[in-house]
């Protein structure tokens, strides 16, 4: 079999998705190809179609998350709790969908600073289907506490509801111990200083990888922050995707070494 692989969101032109699937690929000893497809918010119907007629398996990014949810005949846990979906996988004529990007954050972090989340206070910065699905991996991994910071105060609710130990911004244990940025570039506000509790001894993990360096990730590098960029989230979400398309262990860090 050669698979038919690829990466649909808007914008898609910067994906490096199909250099992380072409390596895992040839790691794991299989043939085929991956490629990049622009589809926005207003595509839902053609995701869907181009999905059961194009390919084997699908990575999906924003703005497509909510939607891969809507047009799966079956979902995993994850993905129904959080209503988030980054992968889809056709078989035996059903749309499978899960979501991989919880784990794969919560791997990364493990992978990239040598660390365990279990028992940690976390600051999560935004509100939408990133945040949700690494909110839901932060508590499934035992973390001790999660203060959201999001402008939408109705997606803050929902997540504060749907778990015991997340609470929105105005309850935050300090000292942060990690603290995760998923707010788009286009859309943040520059910072002059690091929030309280923020220091030296908190990990700062902004989950854009462009540019590979941001303002926000600066700054907490210069405030004695370790730091780290979306990459290590992008690969080790990946590995796990792709175990579940393949049934086939794929080495995350060997992944991560081939886009960074």
């Amino acid at each position: 079999m050669s698979w038919r692989l690829g990466i649909a969101g808007s914008p898609i032109a910067h994906s490096l998705t199909p250099q992380l699937h072409e390596a895992a690929l040839a790691m794991a000893g299989f043939e085929g190809t991956s490629r990049r497809i622009e589809l926005g918010a207003k595509d839902k119907s053609k995701l869907n179609k181009v999905m059961r007629k194009e390919f084997d398996g699908l990575s999906i990014t924003m703005p497509l998350k909510a939607f891969g949810v809507e047009i799966c005949d079956e979902l995993d846990d994850v993905a129904t709790r959080t209503g988030s979906v980054n992968s889809l996988l056709m078989r035996d004529g059903r749309l499978l969908g899960a979501s991989t990007d919880g784990d794969g954050f919560v791997n990364a972090v493990r992978g990239q600073f040598d660390v365990n989340v279990e028992g940690a206070h976390v600051v999560v910065l935004g509100s939408g289907g990133a945040a949700s699905a690494i909110i839901d991996g932060l508590v499934r991994h035992d973390v001790a506490s999660v203060a959201v910071h999001g402008r939408n105060e109705v997606k803050v609710e929902e997540l504060v509801a749907r778990y015991k130990n997340v609470h929105d911004f105005s309850l935050t244990y300090r000292p942060v111990d990690l603290i995760v940025n998923t707010t788009p570039i286009a859309g943040r506000i520059e910072e002059a200083a690091v929030m309280q509790g923020v220091g030296a001894h908190t990990i700062a993990v902004d989950i854009t990888y462009e540019p590979r360096l941001s303002s926000w990730r600066a700054l907490h590098e210069r405030s004695g922050c370790e730091t780290a960029n979306g990459l290590g989230m992008l690969a080790y979400q990946a590995a796990l995707q792709l175990q579940w398309w393949w049934g086939v262990p794929i080495d995350a860090a060997q992944l991560l070494k081939a886009i960074s």
